[in-house]
Parts: C-alpha cells; structure tokens; sequence
C-alpha cells in the first residue's frame, strides 16, 4: 500500500479531529475537496481508515479503573476463551502476546467491587488457567491513534 505525503498529511489531520468537514481538510492539506474526497474513498477502500470515533473520558463515565490481566489460557481454547472475555462491555482490549501470558486484557471497571466482580466471572472462565491482574494507578499516556502516520521506506 503506497501512502503518499497528501495521504499522511489527511489522516494526521483526521487523527486531531475526525469531524474535520472535507472543505476545511482540503483547505489544511492544500488541495481541492473533490481530490479529498478521493482521497477519503481510497483510503477507506484500502482499510487504512475503518471509522471515524469519538474519543471519550472514561471516568466522566463513571469508569473509575482501568486494569491489564495478563491470563495463561488452556491450550486449544484460546479463541473461545477470548471471545468470551471481549463480548464482557467493561472489556476494550484483547491481544495475543508473547512471553509469560498467552494473552493480555484490558479493562474498566466502576469501583473495587466491579473489579471483584471482573475477576471472578470473566477472569475465571473455564480455560482461564490462571490470571495476573494489575490496577492502574496513573494514565500517563493513553492516545489509541495511530501516530505519526508511517512513511513508506
């Protein structure tokens, strides 16, 4: 997949503002709205771009914890035991990892007792062989965009 400059400089304007209006992103970027439009198109064709979202503030929401589990899952049921674990709504990550955990989740939960709650029903599930949870006690980054958009060597 080959991302250009003209490219680049869209989605970096789209990762500050995804509400960015095509007229006010070709006026930014320095080109027509048709070609921003094309642009849009390709770039959504391609799966470069699979949404626009809202960024939200997690505790405003009433999301006091944010927790990571890393969890050593029974072998040959890591992908039924991770899809149960992601349809949880308190639960916003899922990946497979290297090293001493087979998986590594993350979540948000209300208070200590939704915590309680979130370890003995989702990190206990059968197949769950054993899990490791830590609270976090300060967000010093947390941005889920991907920056700076790569260039291509």
């Amino acid at each position: 997949m080959n991302l250009d400059d003209t490219d680049r400089a869209i989605l970096e304007v789209l990762l500050e503002d995804a509400r960015t209006s095509q007229r006010a992103l070709a006026r930014k970027v320095g080109i027509a709205q048709g070609t921003v439009l094309n642009r849009l198109r390709r770039l959504e064709d391609l799966g470069v771009i699979k949404g626009y979202s809202v960024m939200l503030d997690p505790s405003a929401l009433g999301w006091s914890m944010t927790i990571m589990a890393g969890l050593r899952i029974v072998k040959g049921q890591m992908i039924d035991v991770q899809t149960q674990i992601a349809a949880d709504p308190r639960v916003f990550a899922v990946y497979d990892v290297t090293g001493d955990w087979d998986s590594m989740v993350l979540a948000r939960v209300k208070d200590r007792a939704d915590l309680d709650d979130l370890t003995k029903t989702v990190f206990t599930l059968e197949g769950v062989a054993r899990s490791y949870t830590h609270v976090v006690l300060n967000t010093v980054k947390e941005d889920g965009r991907t920056r700076p958009v790569p260039h291509e060597d």
